[in-house]
């Protein structure tokens, strides 16, 4: 089911499946992918317990192993909504016996969205209602079309702006992934941008979405070739990924704001042991989020 919210500015619709935003529209104009499986499925969907892939779609805990897809199950749940707002929506997703088959905690995960101005203030909260120590990571998975309301246009037409602290990013240490979507021990390759400004080409996403680490940016915006922005991406996670389907010419380009990581391709150890894996004490509480603004 779809749920509506609206302001003077801004139009959000999210489906109680995957608690995933499917239209964010300002003047009628359409701002988030149309999910067309030629070209990718969703829309922008939330990605919990897990970020990226699991080696050999499985992981271990306490000597168990348990199967686990890409990016989680959550995408594919159906969530409660728990509280409707005119500018406010939340969504709530409990563990059951289904959840528990493949991820043995007790949980509850909350995604929010509030409407400010023209921008969407993304809010998750997690909350282990376990006796034990809870692991996971979370992130987001946003697709925003390039052009903006589907119109016509090329990669040429349109950038990619990074930026930190207000000022833009001169370089950006970019880490690669495997054919099968685990990190890589390459070393990160440096993508140099222009005051800021990198314009997408079809050799850009070769290798999978781009994984930037260590908080090199805290804003990313798609702007029109002029550089005129139309839509920001601000967070403040402790990495992000950018990605379009490699090869495909896809109209839209992903920013994704993420607590959590692919494991690497020579992982072999607990869910605990994972690179930025969020953990939580019984009955402490996790919050973060993002904010997209259009314009």
């Amino acid at each position: 089911m779809q749920h509506t919210i609206w302001n003077k500015k801004i139009e959000l619709t999210v489906d109680t499946h995957g608690a995933e935003p499917v239209s964010l529209k300002k003047d009628g104009k359409e701002y988030i992918w149309n999910g067309n499986p030629e070209f990718w499925n969703r829309h922008a969907p939330v990605l919990f317990p897990f970020v990226g892939k699991p080696k050999d779609k499985k992981y271990r805990y306490e000597g168990k192993e348990y199967p686990m897809g890409q990016h989680g199950f959550a995408r594919d749940m159906e969530f409660t909504l728990t509280k409707q707002e005119p500018d406010k929506l939340q969504f709530t997703l409990i563990d059951d016996d289904k959840t528990r088959e493949v991820y043995p905690f007790h949980f509850m995960l909350q995604v929010e969205y509030k409407l400010t101005g023209s921008s969407v203030k993304v809010k998750w909260k997690v909350l282990n209602s376990d006796i034990k120590k809870l692991w996971f990571s979370i992130g987001g998975h946003p697709a925003f079309l390039c052009p903006p309301d589907g119109g016509q246009g090329t990669w040429d037409d349109y950038r990619i702006y990074f930026s930190k602290n207000g000022c833009p990013v001169d370089m950006l240490k970019i880490k690669a992934l495997t054919p099968d979507g685990l990190v890589s021990h390459k070393k990160p390759y440096k993508l140099f941008t222009y005051n800021g400004f990198v314009t997408p080409t079809k050799a850009l996403f070769d290798d999978d979405a781009l994984i930037i680490e260590d908080r090199q940016a805290d804003s990313v915006s798609l702007t029109d070739s002029v550089g005129l922005e139309y839509l920001r991406v601000d967070f403040d996670t402790p990495l992000f990924g950018v990605w379009s389907p490699a090869g495909k010419d896809a109209p839209f380009i992903c920013i994704e704001p993420w607590y959590g990581l692919a494991d690497s391709e020579d992982f072999n150890g607990d869910i605990s042991l994972r690179r930025y894996e969020m953990e939580l004490d019984p009955g402490e509480k996790f919050k973060g989020g993002f904010r997209v603004t259009v314009k």
